[in-house]
């Protein structure tokens, strides 16, 4: 196994660990939607914006390892 073989399979394993923390955080908002008491809920144009800026953060960081493993 080469070295540009072990830097992808790095880029690769980050970016599967990015996608289990986005998994992670998705079912801890879960959680906290479903044990909220007493408190009002987010608007849910408010929690998919949220979201949705996680996923880009995600991918954006995906994105640069793999730029970075790639050269």
């Amino acid at each position: 196994m080469g070295i540009a073989d072990q830097f992808k399979d790095k880029a690769q394993e980050l970016a599967d660990q990015a996608k289990r923390k986005q998994n992670e955080g998705k079912d801890a908002g879960r959680e906290r939607t479903q044990g909220a008491s007493g408190r009002a809920p987010k608007t849910s144009q408010q929690g998919r914006n949220k979201a949705q800026q996680g996923r880009d953060r995600v991918q954006d960081a995906a994105d640069d390892t793999r730029e970075r493993f790639d050269r």
